[in-house]
């Protein structure tokens, strides 16, 4: 049964055409993912649906007996409630009965608990943007609805919360409506996906893995149009040029068919991203933890954390909400100093941190686009050649005019987009990603993951989004009781599935232990202290290669920047340039070697003191 019907809709702010004349219509039932790139209109599309914004032409019409549910992207509560009252009163507000909230309280309090907010009686004022955003969930979920229109409902929720919420939506009767950047949440819940494109919505009868298929099948179809409609019009041309007479009615048709071809508009491409930063070159020494703990009252957050980071390392950080991983990556960059042990930052490091949330000191309300990037280069070295902020800002999706607005006007996704321009113009060689995928639309991340590929430095990301890190790490350190970190390799899904195993495995010795006779769990063998430990240990030539390797991998790079000098002096001698061209390749072959040999030996040195 169709329950919404969106039809012929135009809505405009200013000379910006979100929507142009479009509709789509939405049954019982039915879970949608809404997506498109940050600024087409999204979150407009979900406020119009919720009644709160008005369109500017068309109509949204529901069926009479349909209630919805609003999750917004950026709730708001009174200061002075506490978190039960504020998650009632929504309640009451969504149903619009005032005797329903007494019924919700304790199913509110047993969903605020998973989502992490156990003090029921602290005052919304205190509460934490995402905190504000997991109550503003809980409202929306407990509300009767037909329709659940959620805005980012993801965001700020760690990996387990973010499984629970995948749960609930899966078993839910009614339809949901929702906008998320969660590749892996948007492949397991949704049913159907609607794109936003230019001012239109292109509807797809499958999830997130079937949208990718059958939107490149559009475009394939309305390039293949254009391709034909190209040839038919080359052909009218030269019989054009030829100089036929519209004597006949018949001539006359065929020049309103040239005229007809010549004005319809080829397809529009898609904006999109481009990602072109030189990093600056990353030296001997990088970044070192020593023994960092870090605690805030009697929480301890980091408890005795080591690690060094290798060149071109890919490390994510993962963990509950409030662990610490954005404590950490603040004492990275130096704004947090931690109670105990070192941090050693190498003197050619050069630190890019996109932050998890951009306050208005970082992003004045006031300020130009252009003058928030040229705040930090007016150029850009890349693999291109200078390239200037404003044609920076371009590949970025910030043309011409836009990028004489303020900042004020700008989306909460567009503000994340050019906050990472801002972070990639400083040219880093170790890059700090604070949950990147929040409020960055998918466009957007596919291009930041194919960047990360070939980022020439080290990539460290805070993540809840599975898909973001199976994307883009190969190491993974879980936060885990006390403040110990657990070093895991592999992606996001290796991580899990190692977790599993254990966890099958403890299962199978608890009752293998159970099923055992107390002398057979001893095997019959007496003094088991006596069996060989297993323990790892250095070989001797591993021994002498982790004293000198340093230094050898230290005289290689000397060597090659030596090799790039004379390269540069020998432009004109083609004998000796190719001499020393061939010279240079050996050596960096050798490099990666040692570099290789180098991290195989850190790994094991930590291992080693792990035991």
């Amino acid at each position: 049964m169709n329950i919404l019907s969106v039809e012929n809709i135009v809505k405009a702010y200013g000379e910006r055409k979100l929507f142009d004349g479009t509709s789509f219509y939405l049954q019982e039932g039915e879970k949608i993912g809404v997506i498109g790139i940050n600024g087409t209109g999204k979150s407009t599309l979900l406020k119009m649906i919720a009644g709160l914004e008005d369109t500017d032409e068309g109509s949204i019409t529901m069926a009479g007996h349909v209630m919805c549910s609003f999750l917004p992207q950026h709730p708001v509560f009174e200061e002075e409630e506490t978190v039960i009252e504020a998650v009632l009163r929504k309640c009451r507000e969504s149903s619009k009965a005032d005797e329903t909230g007494k019924n919700f309280e304790t199913e509110a309090k047993t969903m605020l608990t998973k989502l992490g907010v156990t003090d029921f009686s602290m005052s919304c004022g205190h509460l934490s943007g995402g905190q504000r955003k997991r109550l503003a969930l809980v409202a929306a979920l407990l509300s009767p609805a037909d329709i659940l229109i959620l805005d980012e409902p993801t965001n700020h929720l760690d990996n387990e919360m973010a499984d629970w919420l995948e749960e609930q939506l899966k078993k839910r009767a009614g339809a949901v409506i929702m906008v998320t950047h969660d590749r892996y949440f948007l492949d397991s819940v949704s049913n159907r996906i609607i794109e936003i494109d230019k001012g239109k919505i292109y509807s797809y009868e499958t999830n997130y893995s079937g949208y990718l298929k059958l939107k490149a099948e559009r475009e394939e179809s309305a390039l293949a149009s254009e391709r034909k409609r190209q040839s038919i019009l080359r052909k009218e041309l030269e019989w054009v040029k030829r100089g036929a007479r519209a004597r006949s009615t018949k001539q006359k048709a065929r020049l309103e068919r040239y005229e007809e071809l010549k004005n319809t508009q080829a397809p529009a491409v898609d904006g999109r991203v481009e990602i072109s930063s030189a990093a600056s070159r990353l030296g001997k020494t990088t970044v070192e933890i020593r023994n960092v703990s870090k605690s805030y009252g009697e929480k301890k957050l980091i408890c005795d954390f080591s690690y060094l980071f290798l060149k071109d390392d890919r490390v994510g950080f993962i963990g509950k909400n409030g662990c610490g991983k954005t404590t950490l990556m603040k004492m990275l960059t130096g704004t947090v100093t931690p109670d105990a042990g070192e941090i050693i930052i190498g003197q050619t490091v050069k630190i890019g941190y996109y932050a998890q949330e951009i306050g208005e000191t970082e992003m004045p309300p006031e300020q130009k686009v252009i003058d928030y990037i040229r705040d930090v280069a007016e150029f850009v070295q890349t693999k291109d050649g200078q390239v200037s902020a404003a044609k920076m800002l371009e590949r970025f999706l910030f043309e011409g005019k836009d990028q004489y607005g303020l900042l004020k006007k700008l989306s909460g996704g567009e503000k994340r987009r050019l906050n990472l321009l801002k972070v990639l113009m400083g040219a880093p060689n170790v890059l700090i990603l604070d949950e990147p995928t929040n409020d960055l639309d998918i466009v957007t991340l596919t291009v930041l993951e194919d960047y990360l590929d070939s980022f020439p430095g080290i990539v460290i990301v805070v993540s809840h989004d599975r898909y973001f890190l199976d994307r883009t790490v190969r190491r993974i350190f879980a936060f885990e009781e006390n403040g110990h970190l657990r070093q895991h390799e592999g992606g996001y899904t290796d991580y899990r599935n190692r977790l599993e195993a254990e966890k099958t495995t403890d299962v199978d010795k608890k009752e293998r232990q159970k099923s055992e006779k107390p002398e057979e769990k001893s095997g019959g063998r007496k003094n088991d202290w006596k069996q060989p430990s297993g323990k790892l240990k250095f070989t001797y030539k591993e021994q002498k290669d982790y004293e000198t390797i340093e230094d050898d991998i230290a005289v290689l790079e000397e060597k090659i920047d030596k090799l790039e000098k004379e390269i540069m002096a020998a432009a004109t001698d083609f004998v000796k340039l190719n001499k020393l061209s061939n010279e240079k390749e050996e050596t960096e072959k050798l490099l990666e070697e040692k570099m290789d040999r180098w991290m195989y030996l850190e790994d094991l040195k930590v291992r080693i003191d792990a035991q």
